[in-house]
């Protein structure tokens, strides 16, 4: 990974893909601490700290959820970057939140940055398409990282 930062990720709705796209490119293990699959809010809330609260008030499916997620695997791991993904990858709604509807964050030492996506094909292409959202992401706040030096 660019600077030698590292990566972990906290992945709901895409079901570790995300991670595996990247383990897919030799040498990740470079930059790839690990990943956390939290498709429960239970593992949400004991792995990664997501407050209770946070999950109560606002779902699962939340800016709030995603960006506790990102700086929970982020502390977990003692990664530079956090990398969550939560969301409704479809076929139906869920908390009343619709198909498509997903939280991608991006958690660094000093800022968390997180942006709400709107898919709308097949689950299955759904969770490629976010899982390529999360990882373009994290790419482009490294690049900014960089240029803030």
């Amino acid at each position: 990974m660019a600077q030698g930062k590292t990566i972990a990720f906290a992945e709901s709705c895409s079901g570790g893909l995300a991670s595996s796209l990247v383990t897919d490119v030799a040498g990740s293990s470079a930059y790839l601490l690990g990943s956390v699959v939290s498709y429960t809010n239970q593992v949400k809330n004991k792995v990664l700290n997501v407050q209770q609260e946070t999950l109560e008030r606002y779902g699962a499916v939340s800016r709030e959820t995603a960006c506790e997620m990102a700086m929970g695997v982020r502390r977990l791991l003692g990664s530079d970057l956090g990398v969550s993904i939560t969301g409704n990858a479809g076929p139906s709604a869920s908390e009343g939140k619709p198909v498509g509807l997903v939280y991608i964050a991006v958690a660094t030492e000093d800022v968390v940055y997180c942006q709400e996506h709107r898919f709308t094909s097949t689950r299955t292409e759904n969770k490629l398409r976010i899982a390529l959202a999360a990882i373009s992401m994290a790419i482009d706040k490294l690049k900014e990282e960089k240029q803030k030096v």
